[in-house]
């Protein structure tokens, strides 16, 4: 393919921005390098998977999370907080690495972060080569990514999930009716004689309900199941003679939407309020939009996957969904509130770093659509709470804007080893001893529009910046077969201070040209110019 002239300069700065540094990653920190062991804190990560930034301690007086609220009180709240894409698996394989995308050559659930670098150093890797024992419990990776290169011990379960009709089962596809079960058997079997010899997502397994409200204890369903493995998981490993980083990713609240009775219970569906804005941003691109494409997983509203451009979901269907969605954060609140406090009965939170995220945000009829996979905020915009010990972070909250690629160099240095300088995120541990201190001045994710799920056919790369006002994404043709951005295409530009929900892209009114100019330079300046001066 010939390429004219910007666009080979535009591939070449790519190349030199994000390549080199996945590269220079392998050569600085190798697998083998154990380094001296001395006397550090136990680490325990926390992901859950699609959770807003809407919870108590964020501000959101509808959804009931009194554990995760207990817990800010303990730690620093990041309320600007961004992962680096919205959806599961580039964005959990950018923050275990420290790595953006493009470096780490991960853009969507099939692209495993070893693809592009076998010999990529994670994090649970990094702190094992300084004397720690590392653990992995639940979705710490996407479900199917396992890494045994990572752990001392992968991918720990329940027993009772360990079962053969179970074990190669995704965790989100459990259900507890017989008739949900029943349906799943059915789908899947239409669907392996339809797709014979093809790999299906979950082995066909991940078509089930959308919601499912069992009237069972916690510890029955999957996540409370894996809080009690935690939670003697931990019981063991305080016994051993060497700190311990222990990772635990809870499946909800992604979809479908399953959780006990009794947290359904806490909402009624009719007072929950709706979107705002179900309706497209005005004069934005319609490829930036996602189609919704999850919801066929769920047989009975996979009618209903389609762009949001075709007009918003029922509304019996929209209060159902952002019911079940309520009930699951309840739910894996109540499961996180069962390991902290074992953590405070076996005497542990004084010398553990705790650090919880949400992998990506989550869609709850905003912009008439559902699910993630964009570029805006409600997709991007992710909890992020970190307690450390002895630091007087308790009830704190900070504004300054923050990144989940941050969080790798962060629990290096609170936990007291060395922070690697090839990472690309900041250590946000000065932020917890002053949480209004001068700090980045942009923030940066990208997405992936390809073919079949753009409104045009076309296949486009977004890269995305956000300042503490603004927020501007630039557009390009994507060449997949390199992986590298071609000519630009468009762009948007929502202004925080009038638009919050970005509603209004402004990038085109006459007004705004200068300022068009003025936020592509420090796009393009990229994320380098844009950490805090004492980093430089």
């Amino acid at each position: 393919m010939l390429y004219n002239y910007n666009q080979m300069k535009r591939a070449f700065k790519f190349l030199v921005r994000y390549s080199y540094m996945g590269i220079l990653a392998l050569v600085l920190v190798a697998p083998g390098c154990k380094k001296e062991l001395k006397k550090h804190p136990n680490v325990i990560f926390i992901s859950f998977d699609d959770l807003r930034p809407e919870l108590g301690c964020y501000g959101n007086q509808e959804i009931k999370s009194p554990n995760l609220d207990r817990f800010a009180e303990k730690g620093m709240v990041f309320l600007n907080t961004y992962c680096q894409v919205a959806v599961c698996q580039p964005s959990r394989a950018s923050y275990m690495t420290g790595l953006r995308p493009d470096s780490v050559g991960s853009w969507h659930l099939g692209d495993h972060h070893r693809g592009v670098h076998p010999d990529i150093v994670t994090m649970p890797q990094y702190f094992h080569n300084y004397g720690y024992h590392t653990v992995s419990i639940g979705k710490v990776m996407h479900n199917f990514v396992y890494d045994s290169l990572a752990w001392d011990e992968p991918d720990l379960r329940p027993e009772e999930y360990k079962t053969p009709d179970k074990i190669n089962r995704d965790a989100e596809s459990f259900h507890y009716d017989d008739k949900i079960t029943e349906k799943q058997l059915e789908i899947r079997a239409e669907r392996k004689k339809k797709n014979p010899g093809r790999k299906l997502y979950a082995d066909g397994w991940g078509y089930g309900k959308s919601v499912e409200a069992p009237d069972l204890p916690d510890e029955v369903l999957y996540d409370g199941a894996q809080t009690e493995l935690a939670i003697e998981t931990v019981e063991r490993l305080k016994e051993m003679d060497k700190p311990f980083y222990l990772a635990l990713g809870y499946f909800r609240p992604h979809l479908a939407f399953v959780a006990p009775k009794k947290y359904w219970d806490l909402y009624d569906a009719d007072s929950i309020t709706p979107a705002p804005n179900p309706f497209l941003p005005v004069d934005a691109p319609g490829f930036a939009m996602n189609s919704t494409y999850e919801l066929e997983a769920c047989y009975d509203i996979a009618e209903y996957q389609r762009h949001p451009a075709l007009g918003p979901l029922p509304d019996t269907i929209q209060k159902m969904l952002k019911h079940g969605y309520y009930a699951s954060v309840s739910y894996v609140d109540a499961c996180f509130g069962k390991l902290i406090d074992a953590l405070e009965e076996m005497n542990l939170i004084d010398n553990t770093v705790i650090a919880l995220v949400g992998d990506h945000g989550w869609k709850l009829g905003e912009h008439g659509s559902w699910c993630k996979q964009t570029n805006y905020e409600n997709d991007t915009h992710v909890p992020f709470i970190v307690y450390a010990p002895g630091m007087n972070t308790a009830g704190q909250k900070s504004e300054r804007l923050t990144e989940l690629v941050d969080v790798f160099p962060t629990l290096c240095e609170l936990s007291g080893i060395e922070v690697a300088d090839y990472l690309q995120g900041t250590s946000v541990a000065p932020l917890l001893e002053n949480p209004e201190r001068e700090w980045k001045s942009a923030i940066f994710s990208q997405f992936h529009r390809r073919p079949h799920i753009a409104i045009d056919g076309n296949r486009y790369m977004g890269y995305g910046m956000r300042t503490e006002r603004y927020h501007y994404i630039e557009w390009y043709y994507w060449d997949a077969e390199n992986n590298i951005p071609l000519d630009s295409v468009t762009c948007e530009l929502y202004d925080h201070a009038i638009d919050p929900r970005e509603n209004y892209n402004i990038a085109f009114k006459p007004e705004n040209t200068d300022l068009i100019k003025q936020l592509n330079h420090q796009l393009e300046a990229g994320w380098r110019a844009a950490r805090p001066n004492i980093e430089r």
